[in-house]
């Protein structure tokens, strides 16, 4: 697909590293400058911006944690003034304080241009109809698709999340040729719509989705493009970097990341040594021309690994593959690391059951336990119990060998498990509790 700036996403990589140091020296210094939060950091280090001469010393940089923006609540990060300040976003968080995200006029101009490039990589353009359901207002996944989408010239519809019935009609309606949700909402709408009547590959004009806000799995993708006659795309952001960013391109082949606003690392979660091209660990960014909130070194949270070379596609900008899933999400049981991620990755492969799970561990004695609930698949349902309990041992087999651990599988009836209208709950840790 062509690309919204050629002069930026064609960018020889050597120009673009050049343009990045020259980004990365500039906000170093203003940050020294200007915010007493990096200047102690920088001074406790034994680190000044005479020191990064090359892209290779952002290493020399101290690392940011969302426990310092949990710290700094509500502003004290913040290096523009508030009167400089367009908008607020605040993140829900799960511990502490929320954390307070501000935006000026650049801010939210950059936010929007990244994610018009991003769109545009996919083949959204003028006369496409984007259905925005990610939820508005505090929640940066609404307002950051709808302007981005408007940016390119795409007419949105802000459906927000709820109220599926009517989602289903104006998709219909109003041709709506994208949608941009969590892929578990978007199931929920292909469930709903089925309910109606209403197919989705046969009776809407939907070409392509932008999903995220929450891990899915690429055998997800397969799933939802084969049954809904869609091109799924991930999204990839979080409300610390301005909200969601980035998105695959036509290829699906990796997040592209656009390098004059983003400078990546990937890290070792345990140490903090940067890892090479390929090798996978925790997402570390930093934020090139980010003004109200600058993010310098932010440890995401989000595993993965960085692919350098050149898309396909013609864009120079290095890509992220697919978040496997969170440092903070990683279960361990009985001393094996298991992310939610492979659990869906094994069961979407199983024609037996559904696309909705749920995970519960729990401690018995002094052994932990995981149990996997899951929906049978409306086929496979049946009340022979010999039949279910063939399933059950069948599922129980692949997770054990796909998580080197025992697993005991519930099987349920299509439809109990709840379903989400934002990010899906699929874990219950009763360890914690």
């Amino acid at each position: 697909m062509p690309p919204w700036n050629p002069r930026i996403e064609e960018m020889p990589i050597d120009e673009l590293q050049r343009l990045q140091f020259k980004l990365l020296k500039s906000q170093i210094y203003r940050l020294y400058s200007f915010n007493e939060f990096y200047k102690r950091r920088m001074k406790e280090h034994g680190v000044h911006p005479d020191d990064i001469r090359t892209l290779g010393d952002l290493a020399k940089l101290p690392f940011m944690y969302k426990s310092d923006l949990r710290d700094g609540y509500p502003d004290r990060i913040f290096t523009a003034e508030r009167s400089e300040l367009v908008r607020y976003h605040v993140s829900s968080g799960t511990t502490g304080k929320p954390t307070v995200v501000g935006y000026t006029e650049r801010d939210i101009a950059n936010w929007s241009e990244s994610l018009a490039r991003a769109f545009s990589s996919c083949g959204l353009g003028r006369g496409d109809v984007v259905q925005v359901s990610y939820g508005y207002g505090l929640f940066t996944g609404g307002l950051g698709a709808h302007y981005g989408a408007e940016r390119l010239g795409a007419t949105v519809l802000p459906t927000s999340v709820g109220n599926t019935e009517r989602q289903v009609e104006l998709m219909q309606d109003l041709h709506v040729t994208a949608i941009a949700c969590t892929p578990s909402y978007l199931l929920h709408i292909a469930e709903v719509a089925e309910k109606m009547g209403v197919s989705i590959r046969n009776d809407t004009d939907l070409r392509m989705g932008f999903l995220g806000a929450e891990a899915w799995s690429e055998q997800m993708r397969t799933r939802i493009q084969d049954w809904l006659g869609i091109r799924a795309y991930d999204i990839y952001g979080t409300s610390e970097l301005s909200g969601p960013m980035f998105t695959e391109c036509s290829e699906q082949k990796g997040i592209h990341v656009w390098g004059d606003l983003a400078l990546l690392e990937v890290v070792d979660p345990a140490t903090g040594e940067v890892l090479e091209p390929g090798e996978e660990g925790e997402l570390t960014v930093t934020m090139l021309q980010k003004e109200a909130l600058p993010m310098v070194r932010y440890r995401t949270g989000d595993l993965t690994a960085i692919d350098t070379d050149p898309c396909t596609c013609g864009r120079t900008h290095p890509r992220i593959g697919r978040i496997r899933g969170r440092v903070d999400d990683m279960l361990i049981i009985r001393g094996i690391n298991v992310f939610p991620s492979q659990v869906e990755h094994t069961l979407l492969g199983i024609p037996d059951v559904g696309k909705h799970f749920q995970i519960v561990v729990d401690r018995k004695g002094a052994l932990d336990s995981m149990l996997v609930r899951v929906e049978v698949s409306e086929e496979a349902f049946s009340d022979k119990i010999p039949d279910l309990m063939e399933i059950k041992r069948k599922v129980e087999h692949r997770l054990r060998s796909s998580l080197n651990v025992s697993v005991e599988v519930e099987l349920v009836e299509p439809g109990s498990l709840p379903r989400f209208e934002g990010k899906s709950r699929k874990v219950i840790d009763r360890r914690s509790l």
